[in-house]
C-alpha cells in the first residue's frame, strides 16, 4: 500500500468477475447457450482449418486467410469463454491476477489482429475481382504469409502497449470486475485515479485499428461494386456475391459491436449493455463465421466430397 492508501493491482492475488450475477435466474440458461455456441465455434473453425489443410484445391490465398481467421476465432473465444463457463457454473467467480492480465493481453491482441486480418481478406477479394489477370502474381504465397504475419504482429504489439498501461493503473483494492472477462474498459472502471490518459490512448489506437480498417474495407468493396456492375456473366456475379457477401457479413458482425465498445470512454457505456455486446462478439460471431463462409460455398462442398471419397 502506498502513502495515499492506494493498493496497486499487482499486490492483489485475484479478481472477482461479476459477469451476469445481477441476473442469477439467467445464469443456467446462459451456461447452456454459451456452451452450445462455444462448441459450434470449436467444431466449425477446426473443420475449416483441417479441410483447408487437407484439400489441395483449397490451397489458395482466400482459404489461407480464412484458416488464419478460423484459428484466430478459436483462440479469441478460448481466451475468455472457458473461464466464464467455470465461473457461471460455480459459486466462486474468481480469476487470478496473472490469469486476468493474460486474458486481457490475449483478448485484446487477438481482437486487434482480426481487425487487420479482415482488411487483408478484403484486399484479397479486391485483387481477385478487379485485377484477376494479375491475381497469382499480386497474391504470391510469400506475400500472403507476410500479410498474415503483419496482422498478427500488429495485434500483439498494440495489445502490449495497452496491457502495460493498464497493469500500472492503481485499483485501490477494488477486485470486483463488472464483466465476464478481463478487458481494458472494465479494468479502467476499477481505478480510483484519473484514467483519462488511458481512455484517450484506447480511443486513439481503437480508431487506428477499427475505423481505418473499416474505411479500407469499404473502399475495397466500393471498387468491387463498380467492377461487378460492369460484369456480363451471371455465373461471375454469383461467385463474387458469394465470396464477397460472406466477408462483408463477417465484417459487420465484428466491427459494429467493436465500435460500440471501444470508440467511447468506459464511463460512456452502460455496463450491462457492454457485457451483452461483448458476449455477442466473443461467443456468437466466431461461431457464425464458419457457417457464413461454408453454407453456400461450392468449393467447400466439393472439398468435403473429395475428402470422404465421393468424387
Amino acid at each position: 500500500m502506498n502513502d495515499d492508501g492506494k493498493i496497486n493491482a499487482s499486490s492483489e492475488s485475484y479478481f472477482v468477475l461479476l459477469g451476469f450475477s445481477n441476473w442469477p435466474h439467467l445464469e443456467a440458461v446462459l451456461f447452456v447457450v454459451i456452451l452450445m455456441f462455444y462448441s459450434m465455434t470449436l467444431i466449425g473453425n477446426l473443420f475449416i482449418i483441417i479441410l483447408s489443410y487437407l484439400d489441395s484445391h483449397l490451397h489458395t490465398p482466400m482459404y489461407f486467410f480464412l484458416s488464419n481467421l478460423s484459428f484466430l476465432d478459436l483462440c479469441y473465444t478460448t481466451s475468455a469463454i472457458p473461464q466464464f463457463l467455470v465461473n457461471i457454473w460455480g459459486l466462486e467467480k474468481t480469476i487470478s491476477y496473472a490469469g486476468c492480465m493474460i486474458q486481457l493481453y490475449f483478448s485484446l491482441a487477438l481482437g486487434t489482429t482480426e481487425c487487420v486480418l479482415l482488411v487483408v481478406m478484403s484486399y484479397d477479394r479486391y485483387v481477385a475481382v478487379c485485377r484477376p489477370l494479375h491475381y497469382t502474381v499480386l497474391m504470391h504465397p510469400r506475400f500472403c504469409h507476410l500479410l498474415a504475419l503483419a496482422s498478427w504482429v500488429s495485434g500483439f504489439t498494440n495489445s502490449a502497449v495497452h496491457s502495460s498501461f493498464t497493469f500500472w493503473v492503481p485499483l485501490c483494492g477494488n477486485r470486483q470486475v463488472d464483466h465476464f472477462f478481463c478487458e481494458v474498459p472494465a479494468l479502467l472502471r476499477l481505478s480510483c485515479v484519473d484514467t483519462h490518459a488511458n481512455e484517450l490512448t484506447l480511443m486513439v489506437t481503437s480508431s487506428i485499428f477499427v475505423l481505418i480498417p473499416l474505411i479500407l474495407i469499404l473502399s475495397s468493396y466500393g471498387a468491387i461494386a463498380r467492377a461487378v456492375l460492369r460484369m456480363q456473366s451471371t455465373t461471375g456475379l454469383q461467385k463474387v456475391f458469394g465470396t464477397c457477401g460472406a466477408h462483408l457479413l463477417v465484417v459487420s458482425l465484428f466491427f459494429v459491436p467493436a465500435m460500440c465498445i471501444y470508440l467511447q470512454p468506459p464511463s460512456g457505456n452502460s455496463q450491462d449493455q457492454g457485457k451483452f455486446i461483448a458476449l455477442f462478439y466473443t461467443v456468437v460471431t466466431p461461431s457464425l463465421n464458419p457457417l457464413i463462409y461454408t453454407l453456400r460455398n461450392k468449393d467447400v462442398r466439393e472439398a468435403v466430397k473429395r475428402l470422404i471419397g465421393r468424387d
